[in-house]
């Protein structure tokens, strides 16, 4: 019986290399003595006797040769290890047992995995000789002359069979769902990084240099890339997530990966989900961090994966999953993940619940779906962050809370940009706010630039003060959900509204007024692109834009709105019953957007009657009468023209035509007035001339036929272009 080994004794070949824990020095100094006694026989066996007092390695011989002569030499091989002197004393070592400690092994060391997995011995010798390359790097070389190959530095199972007293007992290790493979502990791998599916007696015998480092130095820090978690506050959120922590988690699988997913928002509190899920199980949380590369590689996966089982900790990514190499034999998998026969519990941030069909069903844990700040965490979040510079009033910081729905993380991060600012801050609340606002809507919409103010809105009295209401009643939401109550019941829901007339009414000119008057984003959604032949693609991309939407305060403006949300109609088919669904979502996905949905249509009839009811307001854009027109007339002549020999009431009256078609109008009189030339001069002048054409030419494109009476005194003119 051996002491634990002493400060003073070799372990590996190196000098002053040895673990914290003594169980696995005595296997090292196993792998060691086998080794020494191997090379002394080798010398023996290569027909050389060794260079007195000089420590070189035996010359390599032919492989075929050795292999011949195993059989031949294993008699005398074993006469050899009890009767020369030098191989006397190292068998004499080797048969030296080891003593167990008193105490209770750490968890994650050598010892600790030899008793937790009952490990025999030759399990035990084999770990420790993988574990003793890593270590030394002097290992190599003396690995080379005992596999007599100068191209092999690591160890295989052929060594451990050449090296151990009972060959037949390394076949059992030739299993590649022995437990050495299977919580990788150890793997094998060629020297270019490719993994065998199957186990090898050549193949190299690698432990992970991760791994090594837990098992040798089971106190070590966790490596670099993974960062321990603070543990969680007793808060309501951990409360809840106790909760979910017995439900989802105490009763499952513990031999196996699994997956716990994460569904939460940009910014979500899953950090803190997970911390307290860890509390209250009694375990840590290793983050997951580093280079995006290493993170798709699956051996670093599998070293992290089982560092958290040994350390009894999970394993948590916030990122998102990375997908594996183009080269990896699972390829066509959506996720580098670890192996699944490693027992971790690895928790995946997600944004969509769709997302979970990318994953392995056979590993999942049901999902954990982490709940949205509400608006009074938002509120009491920018309360506490703002620095005493950032120069704002409540209210300000109340109606930015409700418009910018962040999570907390994220208002932090904006608070920490704005504190660090030089100087008083008031102004920049809003814009820092959609600085960090990502609308990831793609090719479904297009961001509009407002071109108009309110002056150039004409409407009539009924239809401008709904105009007016509209703008009113969102500026009041903050107030009326917040600070009334109401935003329960209506499920914090913002204004939808339908402006409906015939083109070139002012729909779209009112829906750009409003995005300046309540300084919201206007996106213009593309039907073209939205609505799709296939079944159940209408309903993803309507998805797509409503949760782009839903993280601020905007205006999404649907034009030609009767396209979508037409009448539903009776089933005949498949096609009609998934159309009808279809309208039923954008029913539910209206009443619940935050924000102000425009619907424009020129067929207001047609639309289904259900989602009319559902609309907040309805503005019917009527053709303008004769005093409306006349203003938009005068309106719509740009600043630097002169118009003073336009006969604006003759305009007004004879032709009954839409805001937009005047507006037409006047800009195709403008190119025909200018010369062209750029020396019109300070003249600039819009001739009545030019307008009149300008109207016969709408007219003709709208198909819409004109008498000569009402041109008056310009239907000699129509008449000769006419002829021309």
């Amino acid at each position: 019986m051996t002491k634990a080994a002493t400060k003073n004794e070799f372990i590996t070949f190196s000098p002053n290399l040895r673990s914290d824990d003594h169980y696995a020095n005595y296997w090292m100094k196993q792998v060691t003595l086998r080794l020494r006694r191997e090379v002394w026989w080798s010398w023996n066996e290569r027909g050389f006797q060794p260079v007195t007092g000089t420590p070189t390695l035996p010359p390599f011989s032919n492989p075929v040769s050795t292999t011949l002569d195993l059989s031949r030499f294993w008699i005398e091989k074993q006469d050899f290890f009890n009767s020369e002197p030098t191989a006397r004393y190292l068998t004499e070592q080797i048969q030296r047992k080891a003593v167990r400690p008193d105490h209770k092994p750490v968890r994650g060391s050598f010892s600790w995995v030899a008793e937790t997995l009952e490990f025999d011995e030759v399990t035990r010798f084999v770990l420790a000789l993988g574990l003793s390359v890593t270590l030394d790097a002097s290992m190599g070389s003396v690995i080379s002359a005992c596999l007599n190959d100068q191209t092999k530095s690591f160890p295989n199972l052929a060594l451990a069979q050449r090296l151990w007293d009972q060959p037949a007992e390394v076949l059992a290790i030739a299993d590649p769902f022995h437990a050495l493979f299977r919580y990788g502990l150890m793997a094998q791998s060629d020297p270019n990084g490719r993994h065998y599916a199957e186990t090898l007696w050549d193949a190299p015998l690698i432990v992970p240099s991760l791994v090594a480092r837990q098992l040798l130095f089971p106190k070590s820090a966790f490596p670099q890339g993974l960062s321990l978690l603070d543990p969680a506050k007793n808060d309501e959120q951990s409360a809840e997530a106790a909760r979910l922590a017995a439900l989802k988690l105490n009763a499952t699988d513990v031999n196996a990966l699994r997956l716990v997913p994460l569904i939460g928002a940009k910014g979500s509190a899953r950090r803190e989900f997970v911390r307290a899920i860890a509390a209250t199980n009694g375990k840590s949380v290793a983050e997951l961090e580093g280079d995006p590369a290493a993170l798709g590689d699956r051996r670093y996966l599998n070293s992290v994966a089982t560092i958290c089982w040994l350390r009894d900790a999970y394993l948590f990514f916030e990122k998102e999953m990375p997908a594996p190499p183009s080269g990896d034999q699972h390829r066509g998998e959506r996720y580098a993940l670890p192996t699944s026969t490693i027992p971790a519990r690895l928790f995946l941030s997600l944004n969509e619940r769709d997302q979970l069909s990318q994953l392995p069903p056979s590993l999942l844990l049901p999902p954990i779906r982490i709940p949205a700040a509400t608006y009074e965490e938002r509120l009491e979040c920018w309360h506490q962050n703002l620095g005493k510079k950032i120069v704002v009033n409540r209210a300000l910081i109340g109606e930015c809370a409700r418009r910018f729905r962040f999570e907390k993380k994220t208002i932090l991060a904006i608070c920490h940009e704005l504190n660090q600012a030089t100087g008083k801050i008031s102004d920049d609340l809003f814009a820092a706010c959609r600085a960090e606002t990502d609308t990831e809507i793609g090719e479904l919409a297009s961001r509009v630039t407002p071109r108009f103010n309110d002056e150039e809105l004409i409407l009539p009295p009924t239809q401008d003060l709904m105009f007016r209401e509209i703008c009113k009643a969102m500026i009041s939401l903050t107030e009326v959900h917040y600070g009334w109550g109401t935003a329960r019941v209506w499920n914090e829901a913002g204004i939808s509204v339908l402006f409906a007339g015939p083109p070139g009414t002012g729909k779209t000119m009112a829906a750009e007024i409003l995005a300046i008057k309540l300084d919201l984003p206007m996106y213009r959604i593309d039907l073209s692109q939205v609505v799709n032949k296939y079944i159940g693609e209408t309903e993803k991309n309507l998805k797509r834009v409503f949760d782009a939407a839903d993280i601020s305060d905007m205006i999404l403006f649907f034009d030609e709105a009767d396209s979508l949300f037409g009448r539903r109609t009776e089933v005949s088919d498949a096609h009609d019953r998934y159309a009808n669904l279809e309208i039923s979502y954008l029913l539910e996905r209206m009443e619940r957007f935050k924000g102000l949905a425009i619907l424009a249509t020129n067929r207001k009839n047609d639309l289904d009657e259900a989602f009319l009811r559902r609309l907040r307001y309805i503005v019917d854009f009527p053709l303008p009468e004769v005093e409306e027109r006349k203003r938009i007339w005068q309106q719509v002549v740009p600043e630097h023209a002169d118009g003073s020999q336009l006969e604006f009431d003759f305009l007004a009256r004879q032709f009954p035509l839409a805001g937009g078609n005047i507006r037409s109008i006047v800009f195709n009189a403008c190119l025909q007035s200018a010369d062209g030339s750029g020396r019109n001069g300070e003249a600039r002048e819009l001739s009545m001339k030019d307008i009149v054409i300008a109207v016969k030419r709408e007219y003709d494109k709208l198909n819409r036929t004109l008498s000569p009476q009402q041109f008056g005194s310009y239907a000699t003119l129509i008449e000769r272009l006419t002829h021309e």
